[in-house]
């Protein structure tokens, strides 16, 4: 087959936090669609919203990417760019649900000479031996004859503002050397020619599937020495502050560790173990380790509310300031914050949620909890949990975060868990328990 990538389509399915900046980025050097079953996510962006906040109003309205919730809108593509989200089941399974479903609702559409690309994070073989049967029974067609595959890790990282679609490295493979020479020209028109060619496609889909989990297994190890500091009365933050002094040390910290990668992304290569009949001991204790912070956390809260009076905890009151995987974002998938709230909630605490940046409706629709609106004044609560470090929350004064607690009533104790020691340098009055991990 020939390309000629000036004269090619290309449509991009699924308009989430991967798939919208990468075809708004596409659509400035040819003619791009983007797709989703979403009719409500689609209408925002032709209006030229996007809640995700991943780009900017006037960019958003100025680019020439049309997008749609029809998929009949998007046959006559060359290129296919699959974007779809790839979680996990209750049980910590991967779940290809969603690129599965999208994938046989292209089946029909791909005609002989298109590539079809998957960026969505799976483990080793998905694309050729999952989506690739999938498209051949729906189309009629033969992978790697008729239509060819390809695979492009996303690396989106949400809220960052330095490393877009647009700056980072992309990796890219396909079933033939020219379709990935195709591949390293589309991508590479947009990021300066910043191309890595894997040497073939399970290679490419096991680069994105270690990458995060390296990160998971880092922060795991961090999380478990934080656990032993903390026994022997010694701030891990003071540790690691010490300890970063060192040229080569990973300046990795403690703390949730949620999201849609980091949390997810090696249960996928842990199910790649299992499947060859390897036993993933490394991979699956970081898991472990990081999908008990949470838990961790709420205990030692629980800890330092003891510390503040005796009552028992259905008289004290609790507000989390944070709600999102991560910092300044209104991403909620896979947070870890609600493993504090359950625990703190399980133990009698009265809890209150407040974030800057979540959307309620979300919140309400994913977890069953509600939002406050506005952060109370003279709300008189027992404790604070700072859970996501948000730049208002940091910017916050010591006297803004006492009118939240009892502290500001004269004989009363109030607390403070510091899960990030965003406040660390403030000085609170001595009626004021402040601890971090």
């Amino acid at each position: 087959m020939s390309y000629d990538l000036k004269k090619m389509k290309i449509a991009v399915v699924g308009l989430g936090y991967v798939g919208m900046p990468l075809a708004v980025a596409l659509a400035k050097y040819g003619p791009v669609a983007g797709y989703d079953i979403n009719a409500v996510r689609v209408s925002e962006l032709k209006e030229g919203r996007d809640s995700n906040r991943e780009i900017r109003q006037s960019v958003l309205r100025a680019s020439t990417c049309k997008f749609t919730d029809q998929i009949n809108d998007i046959k006559d593509a060359d290129i296919y760019i699959v974007t779809v989200p790839t979680p996990i089941d209750q049980d910590n399974e991967p779940d290809l649900g969603i690129v599965e479903k999208a994938t046989a609702a292209l089946g029909p559409l791909i005609q002989k000479g298109n590539i079809i690309v998957y960026e969505s994070t799976v483990y080793p073989g998905v694309t050729e031996d999952i989506c690739g049967k999938i498209l051949e029974e729906k189309s009629g067609l033969k992978s790697g004859e008729d239509f060819i595959l390809g695979y492009s890790p996303e690396r989106i990282n949400p809220g960052d503002e330095e490393h877009t679609v647009e700056n980072i490295y992309k990796v890219v493979a396909a079933q033939t050397e020219e379709a990935a020479d195709l591949l390293a020209d589309l991508y590479g028109q947009m990021n300066g020619g910043k191309i890595f060619k894997a040497k073939n496609i399970k290679t490419a889909e096991a680069s994105k599937a270690i990458e995060n989990a390296q990160r998971d297994i880092n922060i795991a190890f961090v999380n478990e020495v934080t656990m032993l500091l903390n026994k022997m009365g010694i701030s891990a933050y003071d540790v690691l502050e010490a300890a970063r002094t060192k040229w080569n040390f990973l300046p990795f910290s403690p703390g949730l560790v949620g999201g849609h990668c980091i949390g997810v992304d090696p249960y996928y290569l842990a199910k790649s173990a299992l499947d060859i009949g390897h036993n993933p001991e490394v991979i699956l204790a970081g898991r472990k380790i990081n999908d008990g912070m949470g838990a961790y956390v709420a205990g030692r809260v629980e800890n330092l509310m003891n510390s503040v009076s005796s009552s028992p905890a259905s008289e004290k009151r609790i507000l989390i300031l944070g709600f999102t995987f991560k910092e300044n974002i209104n991403d909620v998938r896979n947070t870890k914050v609600v493993d504090i709230i359950k625990a703190l909630q399980s133990m009698g605490y009265q809890i209150d949620i407040h974030d800057p940046h979540a959307i309620p409706e979300e919140v309400e629709r994913e977890y069953g909890l509600s939002l406050l609106a506005a952060l109370p004044q003279n709300a008189s609560y027992d404790g604070l949990v700072l859970a996501v470090n948000h730049k208002s929350y940091a910017q916050m004064s010591p006297s803004s975060i006492l009118h939240l607690l009892r502290a500001e009533e004269k004989g009363n104790a109030s607390a403070i868990y510091d899960v990030k020691a965003v406040w660390k340098a403030l000085e609170f009055p001595d009626h004021v328990l402040y601890e971090t991990l």
